[in-house]
């Protein structure tokens, strides 16, 4: 099974990002890190989803706000087949890394 960096992107402003989906009849035990390459602070949503627009019960952090040159860092978050990783930032300065490991369910 896969390990290490399960994906990663550049957000968009204003825009969910699905960084990683889960694939079928499989575990998955990740970390996510959000990191402001800007000047200003950046607010960030994150999401565990079952599709690619999260509901609001879906939402692990939401208005959390990123200082410039900050982290945000999610550790040893379970997700099972099926369920998405999805990221939205107000700026278009942030990375985003998902790294962790899948598991057959």
């Amino acid at each position: 099974m896969p390990s290490g960096r399960l994906g990663a992107a550049t957000l968009a402003a204003d825009t969910d990002t699905v960084l990683y989906t889960v694939p079928v009849s499989t575990v998955a035990t990740v970390n996510v890190a959000v990191v402001n390459r800007g000047s200003t602070a950046a607010v960030v949503n994150l999401a565990i989803a079952p599709a690619d627009a999260p509901a609001l019960a879906d939402y692990i952090e939401y208005g959390v706000t990123i200082p410039a040159q900050g982290v945000l860092e999610r550790t040893a978050i379970v997700a099972g087949a099926g369920e998405r990783v999805v990221v939205r930032s107000t700026t278009a300065d942030c990375s985003v890394r998902v790294h962790g490991f899948e598991e057959v369910a």
